[in-house]
Parts: C-alpha cells; sequence; structure tokens
C-alpha cells in the first residue's frame, strides 16, 4: 500500500491537494515549497512536470510551465528533486503531466525512476485509458504507482465505472469541461454532477479539482467528495509571492477557514 492508498483509508473527506508547477517561479523552488506544504497542514502534494504546450490549462499553470522551461526544469531533475524532498517530507507525491515528456524519458524507466525518488502515483490526462490498460498498467502496478484518471461532467457512466475499477486510490473529478483556472463558486449543473458522482457508490473516492480557489468551493467540495485539488490559485499566489514559506502557509490556512 502506496502513501496515496494509506491516505484515503485514514482519511475519508477534507483531503486538501495542492497542484504546483516544479521549478517555478524559480528552479529550486520545489523542495522548499513541498516541505512547506506539509508543515501547513495539506494531505497531498502534486507536482506538475513542465510542458511546452499544456492544453488543457489555464493561463496561470500554462504561465508556470514556460517559466519553469526557461528556468531549466526537465524530468530527470524534477525526480532528482524529487529525491531530495523525499529526505524530510512524509506526505504522498503525485507527479502530473503531459504524457510527451514521459513517452521521450522510456514509460519503464520513468516509473522505476519515480519509484526510486518516493513518488506515489501519477496524473497523465492524455493517456488513453486503453492504452494504459493494454499497455502500461503492469509496469506502473510493479513500480508501486497509482494511476489517477479524470472524469468530468460530460464523461459517460460506463466509462467512470471502468474508470473506478483500472483505480486503486482516487479519481480526479474534474468540475467543469474547460481549462484550469480559479473560480469563486460552483453553479447548479455542477452541483448535480457532483450529486450523480455520489449516487454511483464508486469504489475509489473521487477529489474536485478546476475552479477551487476558496474556502467556500473547497467546503463545497469537500461536501460532496473526499476532498479537493487546488492548483490555479496556489499558482497564483507563488508567482506574486515574496516570502513563499509564510505565503504559502497563509494560503492552506485560509483555504481552510
Amino acid at each position: 500500500m502506496n502513501r496515496i492508498q494509506q491516505l484515503f483509508k485514514s482519511k475519508s473527506t477534507g483531503i486538501l491537494s495542492v497542484f504546483f508547477t516544479g521549478g517555478f517561479p524559480q528552479l529550486n523552488n520545489t523542495a522548499q515549497i513541498a516541505k512547506t506544504l506539509e508543515t501547513s497542514g495539506v494531505d497531498l502534494i502534486e507536482i506538475g512536470i513542465p510542458f511546452s504546450d499544456p492544453v488543457a490549462d489555464g493561463p496561470a499553470i500554462q504561465e508556470s510551465n514556460k517559466i519553469a522551461l526557461q528556468n531549466g526544469m526537465n524530468l530527470k531533475l524534477l525526480l532528482d528533486q524529487v529525491k531530495e524532498i523525499r529526505k524530510e517530507v512524509s506526505l504522498p507525491i503525485i507527479l502530473m503531466g503531459y504524457l510527451n515528456p514521459v513517452l521521450q524519458y522510456g514509460i519503464e524507466r520513468f516509473c522505476e525512476d519515480c519509484a526510486s525518488a518516493g513518488v506515489d502515483g501519477l496524473i497523465l490526462p492524455d493517456l488513453p485509458l486503453d492504452v494504459y490498460q493494454a499497455e502500461y498498467q503492469s509496469t506502473f502496478q510493479k513500480s508501486g504507482l497509482s494511476n489517477t484518471f479524470l472524469i468530468s461532467p460530460t464523461t459517460s457512466e460506463e466509462r467512470i465505472k471502468l474508470i473506478d475499477k483500472l483505480s486503486d486510490s482516487f479519481i480526479y473529478a474534474v468540475s467543469a469541461s474547460s481549462t484550469t483556472g480559479a473560480k469563486n463558486d460552483f453553479n447548479a449543473q455542477q452541483i448535480e454532477y457532483f450529486n450523480r458522482l455520489k449516487s454511483l457508490k464508486l469504489k475509489n473516492p473521487f477529489l474536485i479539482g478546476f475552479g477551487i480557489s476558496n474556502k467556500e468551493t473547497f467546503k463545497t467540495a469537500c461536501h460532496y467528495g473526499a476532498g479537493a485539488i487546488v492548483g490555479s490559485a496556489f499558482i497564483s499566489m507563488l508567482k506574486n509571492s515574496t516570502d513563499i514559506p509564510n505565503d504559502a502557509r497563509k494560503f492552506v490556512a485560509e483555504m481552510r477557514g
């Protein structure tokens, strides 16, 4: 059982996962941010693998990808940073990114190096479900890595149930069929979608992402799911911060209310 699975076994609601891009705002901020998140009361850390064409992301995360790449971040360096983070941080760590850099690195080598560095899971949104099932599932499992799939309001019940069957930790419930970005509230259609997910009685819990920006949206997400993932709002805070540890702690405290 990896750290992600242990987390969801021990905690059923109120889970706060924070996403930030590796190598942003400065190349060597990754470890500092991860350590601060652990001491601030976050449950799960998601570190973004910078990519040159992050089409599913909104302006804040797109810009963080561009800056991280300009800073010199790459996948090997990010894994080295995670290995250093693991010396002090015990929280579950997920790497999230696009498939292209992983394929260039080599899937099997990537999974082995992730496991060696202390990564617990992966989120690769553009990895096709059938390709994962046919070609990569055993490789992920061999390295003890949980693979998290995304679902959205337009995902069919049949596909959701298949994703639930193939998952072993949690499901990432995208709150809207759009790019990432902070929002102030959820609309009636989104609430209906969250209720539909609850009614399916899935074996895996789900975390709600896209649009989590404040304590109100976090509280709503925790009412319907196991918790929430915040990304764009945290990235925007990092961009403007002159004291990352202090501002990150304040951000988490305000998010939890």
